[in-house]
């Protein structure tokens, strides 16, 4: 669940920090007083667009920190498998997402490690749902029907649709792959003999991995063989000659031998003096040897460009290393062997094809009675939790087609189709719901999905759109269903579903020193009478707009109290 959220210089906000609670978390506030900010800065904690200028204008960074609990998620193979892909620990049950905006970028991390937007959205998908307005219009699109039916038959489908997934991947490439084969045999003999050649030309390189480094270094010896010599004499006169080195040390040496039995630290001095003439000596011995193996061999020298020379060649054309000339090597090969054995290689991809298309066929309709099966489910369990929000009468139905061709998702295309009023036939949803409708089915699927998922926090913006009077009262009713088994975030205008509240924030807009600022705070007991009082009387709160507030808490309460 959700515990912390702390935002600091976005928009609006100067610094603000929430702590959640289990159960309804309701938000509200004027209109205009920054409630958007608050779940746009949770959107974007989430891994969401970075929207323009949302670092507020007298800072030089915006920052949105988000902190969930995960232990109920120890037994959650996909939060696991997410969590370890991105190098995270999470020992302590606690997942903690920052994102840093400053000059324009982002920089995010989870549990102190860098990742990138998409690495975060996979793991927040799986901690938390967010609804806002544009999800429940996104229901008068027919894609997102199919997504939603699936969503419900996850358990009886995930393992036939990872085969039919494996399968149709497969099935693209095998595709791709006779698209290949269209060339007359003029083409396949000009192909053939143009990659006989690619081919013929690597084998008789005779490659081998690391060479070009070693032949590069010997290359680089020859080419500063002159100041390689030059250095060298000079290093040497310096340790050999009359006064060098060597006989400084030597020198040394002697002035020492006859004091180093005195004291055991004239001892150490002296064995380190002769340390130092072994070394000497060493050195001596090996820049001489250097010398006298470095004379010039110029057919050597051309030997190792010409070699280099082929090995760039070679590396221009079929990759930067000599390992990517092999393994285009081996691809040309294959690709050699295919042109050799050309009807051959062309019938066995259209038997694969065949193959694979009877595949796809058999688990595509073991996908569809799946779906089926779980369309009736499903439009039974909408029936049932729309006529809990007030639709006097709806019947509801999921609307398949089959597809001419195999699809990502399979051959199933899905339409919901709703009738909300006695004697009217069953249209497609985008042609019947209103904007209260599709809200309150959207909320109707949420339910259900809930119950289902195991996503534990659950965020409402915009629920309430177009609802008053007996539906709000329903409204609130099922998101307190919901609460008693997922956390539930819900910002909205309506006193009916603020009443629920088991955390009840308020958000408003000040001004502080000529700007303007937003805060959020949790209310007490009085102060949630006060502000469901606002809800209900606007600017005039008489007492007994109080007394009515009052009431409907205390009504609220007992509801809760029956639900559970």
């Amino acid at each position: 669940m959700l515990l912390n959220l702390h935002v600091k210089n976005m928009a609006l906000i100067d610094e603000i920090e929430v702590s959640f609670q289990d159960g309804l978390n309701i938000l509200s506030g004027e209109t205009g007083a920054g409630k958007s900010i608050i779940i746009g800065s949770i959107e974007l904690a989430l891994g969401g667009k970075m929207p323009k200028d949302v670092v507020g204008k007298f800072a030089d960074h915006g920052l949105v920190e988000l902190i969930f609990s995960i232990d109920d998620y120890v037994n959650n193979e996909k939060i696991k498998t997410v969590i370890d892909d991105m190098g995270i620990e999470a020992s302590d049950g606690q997942i903690i997402i920052s994102r840093k905006i400053i000059n324009g970028k982002s920089i995010i991390k989870v549990n102190g490690e860098t990742q990138t937007a998409v690495k975060l959205r996979e793991l927040t998908t799986l901690l938390i749902d967010m609804h806002g307005q544009h999800e429940h219009e996104s229901l008068l699109h027919k894609s997102k029907h199919l997504e939603i039916l699936d969503e419900f038959a996850y358990e009886d489908l995930k393992d036939i649709s990872e085969e039919y997934n494996k399968n149709y991947k497969e099935y693209k490439e095998l595709l791709k792959k006779q698209a290949s084969f269209t060339m007359d045999e003029d083409q396949r003999i000009r192909e053939l003999s143009f990659i006989e050649y690619e081919v013929n030309e690597i084998e008789e390189a005779e490659l081998k991995v690391g060479e070009d480094e070693a032949l590069e270094n010997d290359y680089k010896i020859f080419s500063n063989q002159e100041k390689i010599y030059e250095s060298l004499a000079v290093a040497i006169n310096e340790f050999s000659s009359g006064n060098g080195v060597s006989d400084k040390i030597s020198a040394a040496i002697s002035a020492m031998n006859s004091v180093a039995n005195l004291d055991d630290r004239l001892g150490n001095i002296y064995n380190s003096l002769m340390d130092l003439d072994s070394i000497c000596m060493d050195v001596s011995h090996a820049m001489s040897d250097y010398v006298d193996d470095i004379s010039y061999n110029e057919e050597k020298a051309n030997s190792v460009m010409k070699r280099l020379d082929l090995i760039n060649k070679l590396k221009m054309k079929h990759g930067k290393t000599i390992e990517d000339v092999l393994n285009k090597y081996e691809e040309l090969n294959d690709k050699l062997n295919e042109l050799k054995d050309y009807e051959n290689a062309k019938n066995a991809v259209e038997k694969q094809i065949s193959e694979k298309t009877k595949t796809l066929l058999d688990l595509s309709n073991k996908m569809t009675k799946i779906r089926k099966d779980a369309a009736k489910k499903l439009s039974k369990d909408i029936i049932s939790t729309l006529m809990d929000l007030n639709f006097l009468e709806v019947s509801f139905d999921v609307k398949f087609v089959s597809c001419d061709e195999f699809t990502p998702k399979g051959m199933d295309d899905v339409e919901f189709m709703i009738s909300t009023n006695p004697g009217e036939e069953l249209r497609p949803l985008k042609n019947v719901a209103s904007g209260g409708e599709l809200s309150r089915i959207m909320l109707g699927l949420k339910t259900i999905l809930a119950n289902k998922d195991e996503i534990d926090t659950l965020i409402f913006d915009e629920i309430d759109t177009g609802i008053s009077g007996k539906t709000a009262g329903l409204v609130a009713d099922k998101l307190g269903i919901i609460s008693r088994n997922h956390q539930v975030i819900c910002i909205t205008h309506l006193p009916q579903i603020a009443a629920m509240a088991d955390a009840h924030f308020v958000i408003e807009k000040n001004v502080v020193d000529d700007y303007t600022k937003t805060s959020i705070t949790r209310l007490s007991e009085k102060g949630e009478i006060e502000e469901l009082s606002r809800m209900l009387g606007g600017m005039n709160i008489s007492d007994a707009v109080r007394e009515n507030a009052k009431e409907m808490k205390e009504f609220a309460k007992a509801n809760k109290n029956i639900q559970n």
